[in-house]
Parts: C-alpha cells; structure tokens; sequence
C-alpha cells in the first residue's frame, strides 16, 4: 500500500510547487541567493526527471518504492516531497497517509475496480493537482 500511494503521489503531488523565502544570503551550488528572495521548486518537476527516476519517469511503477525512498531516488531522499519535506512537511501527512490506507483497505475487501471506459485523463491544478472531471471508475463487488 506504501509503494502504492508513494508512486501516486510521485506522479501525481497534491501540490506541484513550493514557495520559500531566503531569509539571508545563501551560496546554493554555484549560485548566491539574495536575502528576501523568493524561489519557487517544482515538485512536478523532480517528480518526472528521469535522471532521478529512470526512463521509466511516466510508468506508473509503485514497485521503485519495494526499498524506500532513497533507494527509488538514487540516494536523494529529498528529491521526493510530495507532501513537503523537513520542518515545512504537511502537519496532516500522517494523518491522510493513514486515512487513504484505511479507505483503501476496506474498499480493496469487498470490490475491485477499474477505469470506466469513459474517464478522460485530465489531470488539473486548481490549487491541489486533481482529476479535471473527477476520477470514474467502476466498482465489481468481489
């Protein structure tokens, strides 16, 4: 289930950017940052770079989380932040993480489901990364 919502979370983060402030100069690299500079980070963006991933980047492979974060991201844990990283992590990670999980289970118990054949792939950012007209599927009782 981990590797699951991990890769959907890969692929698909809640939030596809993050905003930071520099508060006081910074060398970053090659680069200095200028006190009160404001950077934005793709999480997108190093979600779907296939030097970190693999070729594979688009697939949707839960199996590159069989041995944990550092190992799917080549040893840079800090390449996957779906949910925020260090002191800016989401308070309610734990929380929806367990959530889903739990959902989850109790559907995966009694149904399985597939894409209804009219689903449109049409994911949108209004805010969160969501599906554009919702996610169809249809549910088979087991």
């Amino acid at each position: 289930m981990n590797m699951i919502l991990n890769e959907c979370m890969r692929l698909y983060p809640p939030a596809i950017t993050v905003t930071r402030k520099v508060k006081r100069e910074v060398r970053l690299g090659s680069m200095t940052l200028p006190a009160n500079m404001t950077i934005f980070m793709s999480i997108l963006a190093l979600h779907h770079d296939p030097q970190i991933w693999g070729e594979d980047v688009h697939v949707f492979k839960p199996e590159r989380f069989a041995e944990a974060v550092a190992k799917a991201t080549n040893n840079n844990a800090a390449a996957f932040f779906p949910l925020g990283l260090g002191p800016h992590t989401c308070v309610g990670q734990n929380f929806t993480t367990n959530e889903a999980k739990i959902a989850l289970s109790m559907i995966l118990q009694r149904y399985k489901f597939t894409l209804s054949h009219n689903y449109v792939h049409y994911p949108s950012d209004i805010f969160l990364l969501t599906p554009k007209d919702g996610a169809k599927v249809v549910l088979e009782s087991i």
